[in-house]
């Protein structure tokens, strides 16, 4: 700008006041058009992470700085939760702001359909330039490219936790080494690129999704000084007021009575979970710093999140697809120091259905549709806005997965009712559920059955009703059985 206040001084003090005012002029409009320019957003998602496998949310076992910085520095939302905890409805959950039945992604094997709105199309249809890269996930076999991205690293289903092969924006390479490192290596190769855009990344990890978890061999040992206990409800499965198919589902394997769990397989299975975290944590951390070196930190949406919790142990439980709180809960840390206070934690009722809009909200882009979703971004600020007192919960039964029923459920601030629909419309066949969130948090008590509570049961069976209605039809499928034997209660 000095070279422009150089003006001659053979003119008139009045033009050399006009032009003086002319320069400053467009000079403020471009200091606010830059301000004005959206943020750029990046969105870190890990793969069954429950919400307090982080140490910011209390885990005495796990040490992860990264994710804890993220904390201290903006905003942890401490009550959030996925309505559907799979991985691939979730996921399509995530991207559209949808319930299950609405998006149509009601298993492992369905596509995201090319049809649907999500917030990378509409945040590319506002001049974002956006990339996905790592652990996409919802299609088995098929890893092309998606609408909605300008450059894409993916793969086809799970992906191998060693040497995985990438479709790399149409060429399929395996790329050595651990899948963490990999996929952060490539993050950081785009982020140092020049974009004369603001940019979305999102980027998926697979740990610490199983089949099985292996840790980075660095941390593989990390853990082996710690003991690690079985959870206090691990039991509670035979208990008489809980449903008949949990306790047919603990010797399975996605129960804690199954082959693969015995006390020492388990205390090594929880650490692989744990320790897959580690290198999550390392690579927030060089992802952190890598917008740090290319000046985009500070104006940088960072969100940290997962696409559905995971049970270890409660409940007689190893998996997710319950609507038991470890199953439900997710980590959701986002850092943006425009609006975000550090070190807040916001305890409303935040669910998976939140995020496109939420993103959308903060880049100033085109509302979604015909969603049930509602922005946090007025949370990050600090302000007291209304806000949902419930959400439904579903959940398919899998004929490849034939472990858990059909199952709805209403989690409420301080209840959750939950049923389990046969899905040929006849009466459900399990005992349902009722648990005090406030005085049983652990949920180890039934009151379904107690008369105490009938009101309180009768008041939440038509609020589930009421909401399903208002979401829209509800479909299932038959549920088959572990055993074919459906016990009435």
């Amino acid at each position: 700008m000095n070279a422009f206040l150089h003006i001659h001084p053979g003119l008139s003090a009045r033009i050399r006041c006009l032009l003086l005012g002319a320069v400053l002029a467009c000079f403020v409009a471009g200091v606010a058009h830059a301000a004005q320019r959206p943020p750029n957003v990046l969105v870190i998602l890990t793969d069954d992470q429950r919400w307090d496998a982080m140490s910011c949310a209390g885990n005495r076992l796990l040490k992860t700085p990264n994710m804890d910085r993220l904390a201290a520095e903006g905003v942890r939302f401490a009550n959030v939760f996925v309505t559907t905890s799979l991985c691939s409805p979730s996921r399509a959950s995530l991207l559209s702001g949808q319930y299950a039945r609405q998006h149509r992604v009601q298993n492992n094997f369905t596509e995201y359909p090319n049809d649907l709105p999500g917030y990378p199309r509409r945040l590319k249809d506002a001049g974002y330039e956006t990339a996905y890269i790592g652990k996409w996930h919802m299609g088995e076999d098929n890893d092309q490219q998606r609408p909605g991205f300008d450059h894409w690293f993916s793969h086809r289903g799970q992906g191998n936790y060693f040497d995985n092969e990438f479709n790399d924006d149409g060429v399929r390479r395996k790329v050595p080494g651990y899948y963490t490192t990999a996929v952060t290596e490539h993050a950081i190769e785009w982020l140092r690129k020049p974009h004369d855009r603001p940019f979305l990344l999102i980027l998926g990890q697979k740990a610490p999704h199983g089949g099985p978890i292996q840790p980075e061999p660095r941390f593989e040992h990390a853990l082996d000084h710690v003991a690690i206990p079985r959870p206090a409800n691990a039991d509670d499965y035979a208990s008489p007021d809980k449903p008949a198919w949990l306790k047919e589902s603990y010797p399975t394997w996605h129960g804690l009575g199954g082959p693969l769990y015995g006390q020492k397989e388990y205390d090594r299975f929880v650490r692989a979970y744990l320790t897959t975290l580690l290198s999550v944590d390392e690579s927030i951390g060089r992802i952190y710093e890598t917008l740090q070196t290319v000046g985009q930190l500070d104006n940088t949406v960072i969100v940290f999140t997962s696409d559905n919790g995971f049970v270890l142990g409660e409940h007689g439980r190893v998996d997710k697809r319950t609507a038991y709180e470890e199953s439900l809960r997710i980590p959701l840390l986002v850092r943006y120091p425009p609006l975000a206070r550090p070190g807040t934690v916001v305890s409303n009722l935040v669910t998976s259905l939140d995020l496109a809009p939420s993103l959308i909200d903060l880049a100033g882009a085109k509302p979604l549709r015909n969603i049930h979703g509602k922005s946090w971004k007025p949370l990050l600020a600090g302000k007291r806005v209304r806000w949902r007192d419930a959400f439904l919960y579903e959940y398919n039964f899998e004929k490849q997965f034939p472990y858990t029923p059909n199952v709805r459920a209403l989690r409420t601030d301080g209840w959750k009712f939950i049923r389990y629909p046969h899905g040929d419309g006849s009466p459900d066949r399990f005992t349902a559920e009722l648990y005090d969130l406030v005085r049983d948090p652990l949920e180890q008590h039934n009151l379904i059955a107690d008369p105490r509570f009938a009101a309180q049961r009768r008041r939440l069976e038509r609020d589930i009703e009421k909401l399903s209605r208002r979401i829209g039809p509800d479909s299932m499928p038959v549920y088959e059985g572990i055993t074919n034997v459906l016990p009435k209660y």
